[in-house]
């Protein structure tokens, strides 16, 4: 799948998804572990979507800030959930709508760049950050991910090494790398190396 971090294929496919209702965790433990994903003082006034009790992917809380957090799907192994800034909306919910009708992987990357190219879909005009958090589990118990770890995605599209200064590939572990440059969807990779 072209350029497509694991999370964030969970990030755009959650639309699609039908949670199992004996699985869903409460409202209030899955935005208490979305919120994770957040800057601590983001984490109160982020929007929250995830699963009512039917599985249906709804919204759980309005959100009063920038950030929009995506509760973690009950129906894939180990704990999943990211924050993405409000301006990336657009672009999140056109993906998880063609994944919702079957398209995903090089369709889904070529349909959303012939769409941002016919301005039919707006990009974000300055760079917006994702924010990825995952674990193998989340506790609710101690409300926490057990063996967390983080990851952050920022899209600058159509920026280049050229104009980002940035190279293609990274070249030392931690290290920002340019990921799809010169399309819709470049973003800049900033991946910590795992403890």
């Amino acid at each position: 799948m072209k350029g497509i971090p694991s999370l964030l294929i969970l990030v755009v496919t959650c639309t699609s998804c039908q949670a199992q209702p004996d699985n869903i965790p409460s409202k209030e433990v899955q935005i208490a572990g979305a919120i994770l994903a957040a800057p601590e003082e983001m984490r109160d006034g982020a929007q929250v979507l995830g699963y009512d009790e039917k599985g249906n992917f709804v919204e759980l809380r309005s959100g009063t800030n920038e950030l929009v957090c995506i509760a973690d799907d009950p129906n894939k192994e180990g704990f999943g959930t990211a924050c993405y800034h409000k301006n990336l909306e657009p672009f999140m919910t056109r993906g998880r709508e063609l994944r919702a009708e079957g398209i995903d992987g090089q369709d889904l990357f070529d349909k959303r760049e012939q769409e941002v190219s016919d301005g039919q879909l707006k990009m974000p005009e300055k760079a917006s950050t994702l924010h990825i958090l995952v674990g193998t589990e989340f506790s609710e118990d101690s409300m926490a991910v057990v063996d967390a770890y983080y990851r952050y995605v920022v899209y600058v599209s159509y920026a280049t090494p050229a104009s980002s200064g940035l190279p293609a590939k990274p070249r030392a572990p931690g290290e920002p790398w340019l990921m799809d440059p010169g399309t819709h969807k470049a973003h800049i990779m900033i991946t910590p190396p795992k403890e």
